[in-house]
C-alpha cells in the first residue's frame, strides 16, 4: 500500500514539474516577443543611408579641422550611420563627452546648435520625428567633404562603406513583405491563444489535484493574463 502511495506521489510530483517547466518556457516566449519585432528602416531613413552612401566629395561651407566640435560630431554621427542607425543627440554626447554630460541641459543645446548650424551646410541631416515628445536624429549626408579651407575630409574608409552597403542590402532583403508580415501576425496570435487556453487547462487540473499546487497556478495564472493583454493587443 505504502509503495502504491508512493508511486502515486512520485508520478503527481513528476507531472507537477512538467507542468512547471512548460509554464516557464511559456512565460519565456512572451518575454521574448518583443524580440521578433526588430527595429525597421523606414523608407525615409532608407534614402538618406542611400544618399550617404552614394555621395562624392561635398563641398561645404563648415571647417571640418580634426580636434574643433564639428569634426568630432561628424566623425561621431558616421561611427552610428555605418552600423545603420540615426544617433539622436543624447547619443552623439554619450559616446563623445560620457554619460555624465547628456544631463547637463546647456551643453547639450549647445551642441544642438552647432548641428543645426552644420544642417544648413549641407553636412548634417535631420531626420523626421516618429514621436512629437521624442528628440531629433541626425544622419550625415555623405562620407566624404571637402571643407570651408578646401581640405578633404574622409569619415569612412572604403572597406567600411562597402561593409555599410552589405549591411543595408541584408537588412532590406529582410524586411517584411505586408502579406509576410501578415501571416506573421496571424502565426503570433494562434500561439497566444494556444498559450492562454494552456495556462486555463493548467489552472484547471491544478485545482481538481488533491493538494493546490500554489507555483503551478501563479505561473499559469501570469502567462494567461499576459497572453489575454498581448492578445487584445494583437486584435484591437
Amino acid at each position: 500500500m505504502k509503495t502504491e502511495v508512493y508511486e502515486l506521489e512520485t508520478g503527481e510530483t513528476e507531472h507537477s514539474r512538467r507542468e512547471s517547466v512548460f509554464i516557464l518556457f511559456q512565460l519565456k516566449l512572451l518575454k521574448g516577443d518583443k524580440a521578433l519585432s526588430q527595429r525597421r528602416l523606414t523608407p525615409s531613413e532608407t534614402g538618406f543611408l542611400q544618399e550617404a552612401l552614394s555621395a562624392d566629395y561635398r563641398i561645404v561651407d563648415v571647417r571640418l579641422r580634426e580636434g574643433e566640435y564639428q569634426f568630432s560630431l561628424a566623425k561621431t554621427i558616421a561611427s552610428f550611420q555605418l552600423e545603420l542607425y540615426f544617433p539622436d543627440v543624447k547619443d552623439v554626447i554619450k559616446k563623445l563627452y560620457g554619460e555624465e554630460k547628456t544631463n547637463d541641459i546647456q551643453f547639450i543645446r549647445k551642441i544642438q546648435t552647432i548641428l543645426k548650424k552644420m544642417e544648413k551646410s549641407n553636412v548634417v541631416r535631420i531626420l523626421p520625428k516618429k514621436k512629437p515628445w521624442e528628440l531629433q536624429r541626425y544622419a550625415l549626408s555623405g562620407f566624404r567633404f571637402q571643407d570651408a579651407d578646401k581640405n578633404r575630409v574622409v569619415l569612412a574608409t572604403d572597406q567600411q562603406i562597402k561593409q555599410m552597403k552589405n549591411l543595408l542590402q541584408s537588412a532590406l532583403s529582410q524586411q517584411e513583405t505586408p502579406t509576410a508580415k501578415l501571416s506573421n501576425i496571424k502565426a503570433k496570435i494562434c500561439i497566444l491563444v494556444f498559450m492562454v487556453v494552456a495556462s486555463y487547462t493548467a489552472i484547471l487540473w491544478n485545482f481538481m489535484q488533491p493538494t493546490v499546487n500554489p507555483i503551478i497556478f501563479v505561473l499559469a495564472f501570469s502567462v494567461a493574463v499576459a497572453g489575454s493583454l498581448m492578445l487584445g493587443k494583437f486584435l484591437s
